[in-house]
């Protein structure tokens, strides 16, 4: 039997402060790399998703040790900003919508390498500053639905910001399926479910400069496929399922 999800906020679809408002914090982000806040918030987090979630990780080492990486969860919590980077060792930058922006979160946003994408406008500053963040070698996350899930289950379509950025940094793309996470909430309950996050199969698209809005959403709906299927698998099998045939599938590539 299902268990009843906690009511989450109201979304807020327009942010009103004008675009110049945030181009202190893309500045920032495009400059400088996260600092000592990062660290900080990331034991914090991890250390809160192994105890309370009992948060474990499948293959991640798929994930590049260096140079330009996309990882592309799926959306449930905002714990999944911190669920997609308690398993590498690498610092994971993140777009955040801009709503959150505002004191007191901003001062551990901003140094903590996050940066904002306006929502309800063309916020072509967000792939500036994604993509010079890639440019330099960086490693970010990104989600293919957007906002995140208010049901407990997938999303019908990606959106197709992802494919842009995929299309036009030629970055490794990692799936990542995050399971259990739409229970998060739930914390008010008391209730805390077990998470399990799946890295999948790195890879990449050759570089398209301005690619067009069909191509896309073409690559971010392969995209979802990767992370659909790696979630369909943690459904079907569990954790210790997954984690063998991920296991005798390494094996076999290898």
């Amino acid at each position: 039997m299902n268990e009843e999800l906690a009511k989450m906020k109201d979304q807020v679809y327009f942010d009103e402060r004008p675009k110049e408002f945030f181009d202190r914090y893309h500045e920032r982000a495009r400059t400088q790399k996260p600092n000592w806040v990062y660290e900080l918030v990331r034991v914090a987090t991890s250390l809160y998703a192994w105890t309370f979630f009992r948060a474990r990780s499948i293959a991640s080492e798929n994930v590049p040790p260096s140079g330009p990486v996309i990882l592309a969860p799926n959306h449930f919590s905002f714990m999944d900003h911190f669920f997609a980077g308690a398993f590498i060792r690498r610092k994971v930058r993140f777009m955040a919508k801009s709503q959150l922006f505002t004191p007191p979160a901003v001062w551990i946003y901003s140094p903590g390498g996050v940066f904002p994408v306006r929502r309800g406008a063309r916020d072509d500053e967000a792939f500036i500053t994604a993509d010079k963040i890639l440019a330099d070698g960086g490693l970010i996350a990104m989600y293919c639905e957007g906002g995140r899930s208010r049901t407990g289950k997938l999303s019908d379509k990606a959106k197709r910001g992802i494919g842009r950025l995929a299309l036009e940094s030629g970055a490794v793309v990692v799936p990542v399926a995050i399971h259990g996470s739409s229970k998060v909430r739930n914390w008010k309950k008391l209730q805390f479910p077990k998470v399990t996050v799946q890295y999948g199969e790195p890879f990449r698209y050759e570089v398209v400069k301005s690619p067009d809005r069909e191509q896309q959403q073409a690559v971010a709906d392969e995209i979802f496929a990767a992370i659909k299927e790696l979630y369909a698998g943690l459904e079907e099998l569990g954790r210790k399922g997954a984690r063998a045939k991920a296991r005798v599938a390494g094996t076999t590539a290898a």
